[in-house]
């Protein structure tokens, strides 16, 4: 099964939603802290302008982003978000705004940051299976670009993809809530499609895209993920003995064959 039949498979069983919350403008020092979210949520952030570094509390580890840079948190962690300087935050002001998303601004004179904040929601029970097959961290970055190879790029696409919510997030039209959550239902697709295709995709279920002999237990597994799916079973879906079926899923998903 190739890359795209995979993705489009994936989504067409799986309904994603996504909305769009916060638009942050601040000037350095910031700070914005996110608590565990929903086990059918899973937070993103997309840098437009600027640096920030994302820490694990629970880890207590950092990741540098930069403009074009989005995040996506499957696992939907606690996270924080900072300018990195170590200094104490000023003070924000948030206002609502008529499009259903918040304008977060402060007052600090240094590097300026211009972040979108949002999450996807995942229906139930996929949510489950998404949590389990893919990283806890999936970064990818957004780029430019005029030859041909580039322009039909996932991350090409992306690029222009973040220029139209960059212009709805900063205006005030009719149906600007409806435009920004569909953008962000189609940025859903657009980054697993730019991991998948990037050279570095991380394990777990976009390493999929590389190893097709797999794909039938996965479709398997999404198309009823309430079966208590058994090693025999996916092994006999996939044509492999158990040892082989076992070696193959462990290498590309980086665990054992389970849907809980």
């Amino acid at each position: 099964m190739s890359q795209v039949d995979w993705l489009s498979q994936l989504l067409q069983m799986i309904t994603v939603t996504g909305r769009l919350e916060v638009r942050c403008a601040y000037g350095a020092p910031w700070r914005v802290a996110w608590p565990q979210s929903e086990a059918n949520e899973i937070p993103y952030h997309v840098v437009l302008k600027g640096r920030a570094i994302i820490e694990s509390p629970e880890t207590g580890t950092t990741m540098e982003l930069v403009g074009g840079d989005i995040v996506l948190l499957p696992h939907g962690s606690a996270h924080v978000l900072h300018d990195g300087s170590g200094h104490a935050p000023g003070v924000t002001y948030n206002r609502q705004g008529s499009a259903g998303w918040m304008l977060s601004q402060n007052d600090g004179q240094g590097e300026h940051l211009d972040l979108l904040c949002g999450r996807f929601f995942i229906e139930r029970p996929y949510d489950r299976l998404l949590h389990n097959y893919l990283p806890t961290n999936l970064v990818v970055r957004a780029m430019d670009g005029n030859s041909e190879e580039a322009i039909g790029s996932a991350s090409n696409h992306l690029a222009n993809l973040l220029t139209l919510m960059r212009v709805e997030s900063t205006s005030d039209k009719l149906g600007g809530c409806a435009v920004l959550n569909a953008l962000t239902s189609a940025l859903f697709t657009l980054v697993l499609r730019a991991a998948s295709e990037s050279d570095q995709a991380p394990a777990g279920l976009l390493a999929l895209a590389g190893h097709p002999r797999l794909a039938p237990a996965i479709s398997a597994m999404f198309a009823d993920p309430a079966r208590p799916w058994n090693l025999p079973e996916l092994a006999d879906l996939c044509s492999m003995s158990r040892a082989t079926f076992m070696r193959h899923f462990q290498d590309k998903l980086g665990r054992q064959p389970s849907n809980s």
